[in-house]
């Protein structure tokens, strides 16, 4: 494992995807929002995506710099098409459509179809609640089949993440974002690389025998090179059971179905689709019942005796909070595979060997 800073490693994204063919303003944003999902301990939304993204960009699955289209646009509601730009891009284009929305009216609901993949889903829930708004999303992502439903063994769901972010004066926000399955397939990607390990029971063979083996989805591979999730022949269990499969179910439904990216398929090209909405707190609550009442209660939660010696009861953004304040400071610790792939994606774009060295100097 090695620990790189926070800004050197951004600033070597943004120098990466800059190369790629991106405008300056789009290589800065990739750099900003993959290392803050690093930042924040979601390694699997992180820099290791850098050599499938630039794949992406030049199979022409995602295309850079691109608007939003606005497909349909009323007081409270827009449905928009990302036009397969990525979601470093076209996603905040959308949440910020929402926040504007919201403020005019109270409540907002914003559906983006073919989004290049949006990333850490929370990154949208801060930028709503640092606007003293609530956010709620349902995403899909719709050729990106890999998660069996309870009871089967055949992928049928994307990992389609669910997202709520509660926005608190003077304090973090409370964030909850997390994949429908037990681990993203971000989390299995970083795992082949060697970072942690995924549970044991995450993955599920086609015999309907569970394992942590990351070769039961991605098949083989070698130590730098790509994983490729439609070449292994096991899938990604959904959490929860009946109950995190019928989530999943509802995110397809809501962020596929509804938006119109569709329901995840394996014949539709890559894209993720998101249905989010907006809702201002001040418009229901005048009086601010709401955010003493939340402070009230998140301080009750977190007074319940931990369930082991040195323990303590977390609540959603904690975790975050706590690993962004750690790995900046002690820099972003990246499994030597990743780095690897990363520092070789880098130089088949034409970024000087030396100029990849600096960022671990």
């Amino acid at each position: 494992m090695i620990h790189v800073k926070a800004k050197a490693l951004e600033e070597l994204v943004r120098d990466i995807f800059r190369k790629a063919g991106c405008s300056a303003a789009e290589a800065e944003r990739m750099g900003k929002y993959l290392v803050i999902a690093n930042l924040t301990g979601h390694d699997s939304h992180g820099v290791q995506r850098v050599p499938r993204y630039l794949q992406w960009l030049a199979e022409g699955d995602f295309v850079a710099d691109r608007t939003v289209k606005v497909i349909t646009d009323t007081p409270v509601l827009a449905v928009l098409d990302g036009q397969y730009g990525f979601g470093q891009t076209v996603a905040p284009q959308a949440v910020a459509i929402g926040i504007r929305k919201c403020k005019e009216m109270g409540l907002a609901a914003i559906a983006l179809r073919n989004s290049g993949h949006v990333g850490r889903v929370g990154d949208w829930a801060e930028m709503a609640a640092a606007e003293g708004l609530i956010s709620i999303h349902y995403v899909n992502a719709a050729s990106s089949v890999l998660v069996a439903p309870f009871g089967g063994v055949d992928r049928r769901f994307s990992t389609a993440p669910y997202c709520v972010g509660i926005p608190r004066k003077g304090q973090s926000p409370l964030v909850l974002d997390f994949a429908t399955s037990i681990v993203a397939e971000g989390k299995v990607l970083n795992a082949s690389f060697g970072g942690k390990k995924i549970p044991g029971d995450a993955l599920i063979a086609p015999d309907g025998s569970t394992s942590g083996d990351p070769h039961v989805l991605y098949g083989d591979y070698t130590p730098t090179g790509p994983r490729t999730y439609r070449k292994g022949t096991g899938a990604i269990r959904a959490f929860g059971e009946h109950k995190g499969s019928g989530l999943a179910l509802m995110c397809e439904v809501l962020g596929g179905s509804l938006t119109g990216t569709g329901a995840t398929q394996e014949s539709r090209k890559w894209a993720n689709g998101m249905l989010s909405f907006y809702i201002d707190p001040a418009c229901i609550d005048p009086g601010g019942f709401f955010p003493e009442d939340v402070t009230r209660y998140v301080a009750y939660v977190k007074s319940a005796r931990p369930a082991t010696p040195g323990g303590e009861v977390l609540v959603p953004g904690e975790p975050e909070e706590r690993t962004r304040a750690k790995r900046l400071k002690e820099g972003v610790p990246l499994p030597e595979d990743t780095w690897k792939a990363i520092a070789a994606a880098a130089e088949k774009i034409g970024i000087d060997a030396a100029r990849i060295q600096r960022t671990l100097n």
